[in-house]
């Protein structure tokens, strides 16, 4: 086999881990500042989060397309198509808060939403690159490029915050420079495309797919592991202010939180293939039971710091273990359906905890809030741990 072929996986997860990483400096950004700006323009402080709400909304819109798109077009067209949106997003939000629309602002990440969406299928298109033996662990290296975005979105947040009036006009602005280099990047992935046959050929139903107890452990892990990291990462911003800390430490804190989210994906795919799933699976619950009790034991800076770390690596091992196990469901004609469907199941729950997110922030508090994460992460433990007893242990 030529040395090219062989070296064209690690390229191509090479590639995708970039993107990944400016796919989060955009993410990370969002959530640092738009529940602040959107606090600002909004005429009710209760919709604080509707513009992150839209965020999800667009995601949750497009992942369908965006997979049916890919499974046509290829994967390199489609990615292109994505930054392109989030191009279109950015400057629709710098523009939003130089004229203080709160409603441009909303259709912006919305834009910004959709370019989520097809940047999601990052750690899928890292999967069709690898053989079985080393799909985990591309599909946890290319999600590691998230620690780029870890680093650079909150500083970025705390650079440009001031450096154009209206304050993070410059922020928004700066995210469609990130957004355009991502699209030079995905233009040099080399992916093979579906064959016509595959691309044609429908598969078993989706019903048929949903009914594996794996699909539906995968299918939890990833979105209740979403949900509650999104409920609680989403009001931090807002916590924080209520608390009286400074801007700077609301970054300190979403910059580990990020790379606890994507730090340990160097040695995930590793974990999971020697530990096995389930282990990995548990383990992520665990640590959002940990990040829970430390979010109830107080609001210092460190109390937030410690929260949202441990709430980054419970999602990492959650969302790739996840995705991880949905790897293991579909057959390749069958990807598109099941990889959109499940992205969906996610962007919806995402949506719920976003807009419940603000209201239960400036309603109840940070604390309550936590209490409402324990039940999705008890159904993700639950679900796990019955999979195991009755499928898992077994095979």
């Amino acid at each position: 086999m030529p040395a090219a072929s062989v070296r064209q996986p690690y390229r191509n997860v090479a590639l995708l881990a970039l993107c990944q990483g400016f796919l989060l400096t955009n993410g990370v950004t969002l959530v640092a500042v738009n529940g602040l700006v959107g606090l600002r323009l909004a005429d009710d402080p209760h919709l604080a989060t509707l513009p992150l709400t839209a965020y999800v909304l667009g995601a949750a819109l497009t992942t369908l397309p965006a997979a049916f798109l890919m499974k046509h077009r290829g994967r390199r067209f489609g990615f292109v198509t994505g930054s392109g949106l989030g191009i279109v997003g950015a400057l629709l939000g710098a523009l939003a808060v130089w004229l203080g629309s709160f409603w441009l602002l909303c259709l912006g990440t919305m834009f910004s939403g959709s370019y989520n969406a097809f940047g999601q299928q990052y750690r899928f298109a890292a999967a069709d690159a690898a053989d079985l033996s080393w799909k985990g662990k591309a599909i946890a290296l290319t999600l590691a490029g998230g620690i780029l975005g870890g680093v650079i979105g909150p500083e970025l947040s705390k650079h440009t915050r001031e450096l154009l009036q209206p304050t993070f006009v410059a922020t928004y602005a700066s995210l469609a420079v990130f957004a355009f280099i991502s699209m030079l990047l995905v233009s040099r992935l080399q992916i093979p495309p579906l064959s016509e046959f595959e691309q044609h050929t429908a598969g078993r139903s989706l019903r048929e797919i949903a009914r594996q107890p794996a699909f539906i452990v995968a299918v939890l892990a990833a979105a209740c592991g979403y949900g509650v990291m999104n409920l609680l990462m989403t009001a931090t911003p807002i916590a924080m202010d209520m608390c009286q800390h400074p801007f700077g430490d609301t970054a300190f804190v979403l910059e580990w939180h990020v790379i606890g989210m994507f730090a340990p994906s160097f040695f995930t795919g590793t974990l999971i293939r020697r530990f096995g799933l389930v282990k990995v699976l548990a383990a992520g619950a665990l640590l959002m039971f940990a990040c829970i009790a430390t979010a109830l034991a107080g609001t210092s800076v460190m109390h937030f710091w410690w929260a949202l770390l441990l709430l980054g690596v419970g999602w990492n091992f959650l969302y790739i273990g996840g995705t991880t196990l949905l790897t293991e469901t579909y057959r390749p004609a069958e990807k598109a359906k099941v990889q959109g469907s499940n992205d969906l199941m996610v962007f919806a729950v995402q949506g719920i905890t976003s807009l419940s997110s603000g209201a239960l922030i400036t309603r109840a508090g940070w604390e309550t809030l936590n209490y409402w994460a324990l039940p999705a992460v008890s159904l993700t433990a639950l679900a796990t741990a019955l999979w195991w007893l009755t499928v898992a242990r077994k095979r």
